[in-house]
């Protein structure tokens, strides 16, 4: 007999699918099955079982294969997700499919993989006919010496390329038997801990009294308070009650370090969960999560959506990143996620940063999150003293004026450590004619191709073309070329060159490409290996440099005219956050922001009274011009190979909005954006703005419905984008 049942199937339409089960098994919501779709068969979730369908029944198409004889998505999770499509306006087959590893998707096995081991079975010596098989020898004896402990594989390579087909004549010959077991990952820590400050222990206390309720934390510490001895020791705690914890990092540069410190510190199973990973790591390390295995999940944002049985404790770091929202695609915010993850499961969420975002501290004002204060550095280290340096009319070389130069120079004699930072990579970011002042532009792109002098190369860094570096301008010939603007190569070589015998360490995205680049140079610069750091903002929070004295930033001003409203905030967290990186051990640090507004009262009061006194201020100019926090917004973008149809296109959504307009909502635009045209394709956007969530969420709800009707949207890619973190 057949039975109904409703499928998540991962295509861009706002809906579940109904198929005939004829399978003998139950229908298991949460299991992927195997479904025509048009001409293909995809990979789907089943959602449950319905009663009727308004699909005439001959019609309906049958499910072609189950894949799961259990959930591979619990409901806890499925419930998250289906939220999060409802909250986010997206597809709900689509984002079903982002919480699933790429193996998954594809139709593979959810299972562990098991691990041959081998254990000496013979008699209470090696045999001495061995000896006439050199390598069997070497592995027998080796067994022999574990007395009775079995060994992997691992241990068995180690004692040569070819151990395979010696331990498979000793098995044949009996001398050693073989067994496969599931190897989960077992950590033991290595170091004891660090006397707690009465901050946080306070911080520690409290946390812990809110386990197995609701509760959002913001974990507000200045750099180098010690918000990671916080997090290990809750972690602690909630493993001991046999719970487990997850922690959200923004980036993949900042789990290594962190991996580190919890390996140091905690027992049991540690996986992580980042874009590093092969596939098949990336599906045994969720499967560790998803099965109960791992007590501690470290990951990126799309950890927040792996299923943990016995999840207790959720920790966001470095909240305010902007990397935490999800820019392509499913638009989601694992922040956000996380807040409404852990209210699910009731188990306290603690959200950690030296520079908290505007919109967490208005839910501490707002009474939605308790606030726990780390005022002061862990240890007998000092905060940095930070200073501007005015450089206009002074002559740059390379982007550094002398001054700071003197001041490196300095650092170095006293046995410190210096980090340059500017957010650029790269050697310059314009190759400009001095003839007829034309710019190597991208050709698909509304931008400047950016200068790579080593491997002498022009690249967009949007779209991601490339081409060989010219001899002569593109417009006319001219071979009088100049390099304006700097990156982090350029301050490399000017460095060099000033500094010829210090070692210096370049850490941006172009260096550490390369497997293991990014660990190796973290290493150099932690054990002071490497005298001088270039960088940009992969080094910008969260990592402890103990003999690192000296900040020097550059080119600051940037954020202080931005087109985004939201450029001021992302610029004095990201000054807080490097100078953080200052004077974090014995030595007192000290940093040195370059800038051509050295009077700018933004600038001033974050430097001189600090991120608490600035925040303060640009929150009040957000409350009086009611942008968010203080509102909510959306954008609705579009792009198309023409430059009239995301227009035309977006004034169609327009009209819908202001004609089914429910409750007070600004229809703004449509307008291009910033970067009208990217990688070949034209871009506009429509921002809508409401003072209430729900009034955005109704508009946003009722669009969707009627979105795929309009006469342009087969001719432009579009997408929502709620609570977006920038306009470009």
């Amino acid at each position: 007999m057949f039975r109904l049942v409703q499928i998540a199937v991962p295509v861009p339409l706002y809906r579940y699918f109904d198929y005939l089960w004829d399978q003998e098994s139950p229908i298991r919501p949460g299991t992927r099955v195997s479904v025509p779709f048009g001409r293909r068969l995809l990979i789907g979730i089943v959602i449950g079982e319905i009663s009727q369908s308004d699909v005439p029944r001959d019609k309906l198409r049958t499910v072609h294969a189950e894949h799961d004889s259990h959930a591979v998505l619990p409901s806890d999770v499925l419930e998250l997700l289906k939220w999060a499509s409802r909250y986010y306006h997206h597809p709900v087959g689509e984002v079903i499919a982002a919480a699933l590893p790429v193996s998954l998707r594809k139709g593979k096995s959810a299972v562990l993989n098991e691990r041959e081991y081998f254990q000496w079975c013979g008699p209470e010596k090696v045999p001495g006919e061995l000896q006439k098989a050199p390598l069997q020898e070497k592995i027998a004896q080796h067994l022999f010496r574990l007395n009775g402990k079995s060994t992997g594989v691992d241990n068995l390579s180690a004692q040569s390329p070819r151990w395979r087909q010696a331990i498979n004549m000793l098995v044949n010959k009996g001398l050693v038997s073989r067994h496969t077991s599931l190897a989960v990952p077992d950590n033991r820590s290595r170091c004891t801990a660090p006397q707690l400050s009465e901050e946080q222990r306070i911080s520690v206390n409290e946390i812990v009294a809110e386990f197995g309720r609701f509760q959002p934390f913001l974990l507000n510490g200045v750099t180098g308070s010690g918000k990671t001895e916080v997090y290990i020791q809750c972690i602690q705690k909630i493993s001991a009650l046999g719970l487990q914890s997850l922690v959200l990092v923004p980036e993949i540069s900042l789990t290594p370090q962190l991996m580190n410190r919890f390996e140091e510190r905690l027992d049991g199973c540690m996986v992580t969960l980042h874009s590093a990973l092969n596939d098949t790591q990336r599906l045994q390390n969720w499967l560790y999560a998803s099965q109960g295995h791992a007590d501690v999940v470290i990951g990126t944002r799309s950890s927040v959506m792996v299923p943990m049985p016995r999840l207790g404790l959720i920790i966001v770091d470095e909240e305010h990143d902007s990397s935490l929202k999800q820019q392509e695609g499913f638009r989601y915010h694992a922040r956000d996620l996380a807040l409404k993850r852990a209210h699910a499961v009731s188990c306290p969420v603690v959200l950690g940063s030296a520079t908290p975002s505007f919109e967490s501290l208005n839910n501490v004002h707002d009474g939605k999150y308790r606030e726990l204060r780390l005022t002061k550095r862990a240890g007998d280290a000092t905060s940095p003293v930070l200073g501007l340096m005015d450089i206009r009319r002074r002559k740059l070389v390379e982007g550094m004026s002398d001054r700071m130069f003197e001041a490196i120079d300095e650092h170095l004699q006293n046995a410190g450590q210096v980090l340059i930072f500017i957010n650029r990579r790269g050697f310059a970011p314009t190759l400009l004619c001095n003839d007829c002042g034309a710019a190597a532009d991208c050709r698909r792109c509304d931008a400047h191709m950016t200068v790579h002098a080593k491997t002498s190369r022009l690249r967009c860094h949007h779209c991601g073309a490339d081409r060989p570096l010219p001899l002569g301008c593109e417009s006319c010939g001219s071979q009088n070329l100049d390099f304006r603007g700097c990156g982090t190569e350029r301050i490399e070589k000017a460095l060099t060159t000033r500094f010829p015998d210090v070692s210096i360490a370049r850490i941006d995205r172009d260096s550490t490409r390369r497997k293991g680049a990014l660990e190796d140079q973290l290493s150099r610069a932690t054990r002071g290996e490497a005298r001088i750091l270039v960088g940009t903002q992969m080094l910008a929070k969260g990592h402890h440099f103990p003999g690192l004295t000296l900040v020097g930033i550059l080119d600051a001003d940037r954020g202080l005219y931005g087109s985004d409203f939201r450029s001021l905030e992302h610029m004095g967290q990201l000054i807080i956050q490097v100078a953080g990186r200052a004077g974090r051990a014995a030595m007192p640090g000290s940093v040195l922001i370059q800038t051509r507004n050295p009077d700018n009262p933004m600038l001033q009061t974050l430097i001189t009274d600090g991120y608490d006194a600035f925040a303060s201020i640009s929150m009040e100019v957000r409350s009086q011009a009611e942008l968010p926090p203080y509102s909510y917004m959306a954008l609705v973008r579009a792009e198309a190979t023409s430059v009239n149809e995301p227009y035309a296109f977006l004034q169609q959504v327009a009209t819908i909005l202001e004609g089914q307009k429910r409750g007070l909502m600004y229809v703004l635009g449509p307008a291009s954006a910033p970067m009208e045209r990217l990688a070949g394709r034209f871009r506009a956007q429509l921002l809508l703005q409401s003072d209430k969530r729900s009034t955005l969420n109704d508009n946003l709800s009722q669009l969707c419905n009627e979105i795929d009707n309009l006469p342009g949207v087969r001719k432009c890619r579009w997408s929502i984008d709620v609570d977006p973190v920038d306009l470009y």
